[in-house]
């Protein structure tokens, strides 16, 4: 599937969450929404990755809404983000499925150089315990996508990262929430 940008509508889909609901992304409208297509659940660049986003939630507007998709069964997911006390959705993509329909890539070279390029995350994410639990090429080369969607439901800016390091700034993320851009 193409990639999304900027004025697309937003991508529709209904999810488990790992806190036991379903999240419906049809009933976002009225909300800023900031999605973000993850890799893997013992990823430990998205681990860092949610970590630093749950340390500075209190700076995010109360009205804005975070979800994070996984390539994961829901158990995994479960039991992954234990670690963390996540105030915001995670939910379970488990056939890939949604991965495809909004054009997240896959690039082992991608994956390379983000792991090349992010030594000292990788060391902290491995002090905390964050292992990537997968010899699986195929979920490794995922690239991650955030995507800000704004209260009508339309997309503000879909970002592609380079490689698995990239991502949205939290400054950024946080500027959306707060109606800044």
């Amino acid at each position: 599937m193409p990639q999304l940008s900027a004025g697309d509508v937003a991508p529709q889909f209904t999810l488990p969450a790992i806190d036991g609901s379903t999240f419906d992304m049809a009933t976002m409208k009225g909300k800023k929404v900031i999605l973000t297509f993850f890799r893997f659940s013992s990823c430990p660049l998205c681990n860092m990755r949610i970590r630093r986003i749950t340390q500075r939630w209190d700076e995010f507007s109360t009205d804005t809404v975070m979800v994070g998709v996984f390539d994961a069964t829901l158990k995994d997911l479960k039991k992954r983000m234990k670690k963390h006390d996540v105030p915001f959705t995670i939910v379970a993509d488990e056939t890939y499925t949604h991965f495809e329909n909004n054009g997240v890539k896959k690039s082992f070279g991608k994956f390379m150089w983000g792991a090349a390029k992010s030594p000292l995350t990788l060391l902290k994410a491995t002090l905390r315990g964050y292992v990537p639990l997968t010899m699986s090429i195929s979920k490794l080369s995922t690239i991650p996508v955030d995507i800000l969607i704004d209260e009508n439901g339309n997309i503000v800016e879909a970002h592609y990262c380079k490689d698995t390091s990239d991502h949205l700034s939290i400054e950024k993320m946080i500027a959306f929430s707060h109606g800044k851009m």
